[in-house]
């Protein structure tokens, strides 16, 4: 099959490369939860070789991230499982950290919380969980083209949306999680670091 393709992997790849890089010195197994086309994960796996990155989504996505990972030559990457984190069981072993990328504003809002449960339970203690994408403060927008953005996406589904961080703070601290880092990313985005109690 013709591998998708994500043009936006590609523009954003390189500093969140960096913010991993700097902060995962010590991780050992990670859990991609919304791998996508899987080229966040060939890009990434290698250049973190003492990560062994396990991918996930939903079922119908696993195509195309097997395509990426059959081009690959990283020996540090897991197959996709399946995971809608609504509905399917999370992993029973524990993960050092937690990457998303670009999920939180496409997921439903019972899904951002089911999300943040889910990363709760697998995380070890002291574990971190990495949340890339764009957010609101206190109920507003950081740029003119974030709120052009959610108006997009809500017209697409009502569902969609750019979450708030005050919301999400709520789901972190219920998932037995705290804030530890708000780093600032090109294009109006944010990679935000939630850190695992011990």
């Amino acid at each position: 099959m013709d591998k998708p393709f994500a043009q936006s992997c590609v523009e954003n790849r390189e500093p969140i490369l960096a913010v991993l890089r700097a902060r995962l010195h010590e991780c050992r197994r990670l859990l991609e939860i919304g791998s996508g086309t899987g080229q966040h994960a060939v890009y990434f796996a290698p250049e973190l070789g003492q990560v062994f990155w396990q991918t996930s989504d939903k079922h119908e996505n696993h195509a195309g991230i097997l395509a990426w990972l059959s081009d690959s030559r990283a020996t540090n990457i897991g197959r996709p499982i399946a995971l809608d984190v609504l509905h399917d069981p999370w992993p029973s072993s524990g993960f050092d950290a937690v990457f998303s990328a670009n999920t939180a504003h496409i997921m439903p809002l019972d899904a951002v919380e089911a999300m943040f449960r889910g990363v709760g339970s697998v995380l070890n203690p002291g574990g971190r969980f990495l949340l890339y994408g764009p957010f609101n403060y206190n109920g507003r927008f950081s740029s003119d083209s974030n709120e052009r953005f959610d108006g997009w996406l809500r017209q697409q589904d009502p569902a969609m949306g750019i979450r708030d961080l005050s919301v999400l703070e709520v789901f972190a601290t219920a998932a037995g999680m705290h804030l530890q880092e708000d780093i600032e990313m090109p294009v109006n985005n944010r990679t935000l670091i939630w850190g695992k109690e011990r």
